[in-house]
């Protein structure tokens, strides 16, 4: 059996696509807070680290891996007279709606992680609100069994507030539990829960940028039950070795 016990999933370039869901919803926020004016759209656009013509994220863009809270906080210089809260509330609302493109077909991976007894969570740098509304859209939202965004009141990542809550809630001790994300914020936020520290390449990083942070490098989190599967014949391989000697 493996070790692990549980698994918190990142959602965004982990459980859905990056690219394909937060391009849209980023071109569709600046475009409502320019009026649809693309010269002034391509302003908010660099102040965010998104090249509105190029259609691409720059690599510091806080939407990869930061809260609502923050890519606000980098818009409102550009919009006298914003309301953070109203901002966020907007930003929120476009996030809900914006349509989720999964990194693989989730509800039979779920399921297959569930039927294995796997505690499963999702831990992300979005509000719970538009998560809980993605997972449902996607048909697998009662596969988890915890869900936590930077508001749920454990704080954001990197820091492991999260992750050490989802832990405490299913009854794990950290190191039963694998964190599987896409950015450095995960993989930094696993390492600070005493957790295994899983990355996948769904989102912008690439496997140079992670490894060095990472247990565990995979293509995409279709991948996750044959690594399970790997780590739980470890044991009784090297069990196998030392009868034989």
């Amino acid at each position: 059996m493996s070790d692990i016990r549980g698994i918190v999933f990142d959602k965004d370039g982990t459980l859905f696509d990056f690219v394909a869901t937060w391009g849209a919803w980023t071109r569709a926020l600046l475009m409502d807070l320019a009026g649809d004016d693309p010269a002034r759209a391509a302003i908010l656009g660099e102040a965010i680290g998104y090249d509105l013509p190029q259609q691409r994220f720059l690599p510091w863009s806080p939407v990869i891996a930061g809260t609502p809270g923050e890519i606000a906080e980098a818009l409102l210089p550009h919009l006298p007279g914003a309301s953070p809260l109203t901002l966020v509330a907007r930003m929120n609302q476009l996030a809900a709606e914006a349509p989720q493109a999964q990194a693989v077909p989730l509800a039979p991976l779920m399921a297959v992680l569930k039927g294995r007894g796997l505690r499963l969570g999702v831990a992300t740098n979005d509000a719970e609100g538009p998560a809980r509304a993605h997972l449902a859209a996607a048909g697998v939202e009662d596969l988890f069994d915890f869900v936590a965004g930077f508001d749920s009141g454990h704080g954001s990542k990197p820091a492991p507030g999260q992750l050490l809550a989802f832990a405490e809630a299913q009854g794990l001790m950290p190191a039963q539990v694998a964190m599987v994300g896409d950015t450095r914020h995960d993989l930094h936020a696993a390492r600070a829960a005493g957790m295994t520290a899983v990355a996948v390449l769904t989102g912008l990083a690439r496997a140079e940028d992670l490894s060095p942070f990472a247990d565990q490098v995979l293509p995409d989190i279709g991948h996750l039950p044959d690594w399970l599967a790997g780590r739980a014949a470890r044991p009784a391989l090297a069990g196998a070795r030392e009868t034989a000697a």
